[in-house]
């Protein structure tokens, strides 16, 4: 009980992104505070999410699923139901979960009371918003052409030049919008910098929201190149991307890891943070922690991610 009114009267903290990175941060975020808000991309068209956003015309659910499972309270087999998936038939490589929100939302008639509603069923603390309502599609300049998909973009193994969203004037949620105005503290990242972080912030209206707010924003750099998309970058690199795309002057704090002695797995290159970084970008505080999950060093550690963005940017 005591737990619990401790997370009850935390910060409100919003976190954008989506993938694994947003889900282990709120994994770890869950012990410190109830009032939270996961802003999650919707242009993933992989997988089982693809599959049923082009079969059924609904948001993607997987990254939602991922996030519901992250901030959930409930027994260790209803997650492990929510993460099971089908291997036989034409269910095949489709998560429950993905295909229990998809029903809800059928059920409601709206995929955010879908969200809310699967919420309860999870016993989640905290809502889960999409970045938009709106069908949008991941576009990124590669080799002088356009490659369309988020799921496709990787695949071309080529830099990156730009990525841009389409339709045209894709608008912020106003929910998602609301949260980060009322928001005290603002996580961007991590994650995938081309194909979930960028995908928020380039929704019309996020950003102006996130620069509104007077909430303390912080961006999270990735411990390992993504590959296909960062190979070979360093956390100056992940900056000038995102200022290139978005304008400058969006963060208070950067935070790097700085423990290396864990090589990321699958030859995945590490994200080096060089002391030259903090002269580059005067504008922002750099916190270097270790934070890296010593079992999967591309992955944070979510108690340890959490921990130091509450001890060393929300208490600083």
């Amino acid at each position: 009980m005591h737990a619990f009114r401790l997370r009850g009267r935390g910060p409100r903290v919003v976190a954008i992104g989506g993938g694994t990175g947003l889900s282990s941060l709120l994994r770890g975020l869950k012990t410190y505070t109830s009032n939270l808000s996961a802003i999650v991309t919707v242009a993933d068209d992989g997988g089982s999410s693809g599959r049923l956003r082009d079969e059924y015309r609904i948001l993607p659910p997987g990254d939602f699923r991922q996030c519901l499972i992250a901030l959930a309270d409930a027994e260790p087999l209803m997650k492990q139901l929510f993460d099971h998936r089908f291997s036989e038939g034409s269910l095949n490589g489709h998560a429950f979960g993905n295909l229990f929100i998809m029903a809800m939302a059928d059920v409601t008639g709206n995929f955010e009371q879908a969200l809310r509603e699967s919420g309860k069923v999870l016993a989640v603390k905290g809502t889960i918003v999409p970045s938009t309502l709106q069908d949008v599609t991941l576009v990124a300049s590669i080799n002088g052409g356009t490659v369309e998909g988020e799921s496709k973009i990787p695949k071309q193994n080529s830099p990156i030049s730009h990525v841009f969203l389409k339709p045209d004037g894709v608008q912020v949620n106003p929910e998602a919008a609301q949260a980060i105005i009322n928001a005290e503290l603002i996580i961007v990242g991590p994650g995938s910098l081309y194909t979930s972080i960028l995908p928020n912030l380039l929704v019309e209206g996020m950003v102006e929201a996130i620069k509104a707010s007077a909430a303390l924003k912080l961006y999270i750099c990735n411990l390992a190149a993504q590959p296909g998309e960062t190979d070979g970058y360093g956390v100056q690199d992940y900056l000038r991307v995102i200022r290139e795309h978005v304008g400058a002057n969006l963060f208070d704090f950067v935070l790097v890891n700085s423990n290396n002695a864990y090589a990321p797995t699958g030859g995945q290159e590490p994200v080096i943070f060089r002391p030259a970084d903090t002269a580059r970008h005067p504008e922002v505080r750099f916190i270097a922690a270790d934070v890296v999950n010593v079992r999967k060093p591309s992955h944070h550690e979510p108690d340890k991610l959490a921990r130091t963005i509450m001890r060393k940017v929300w208490q600083a």
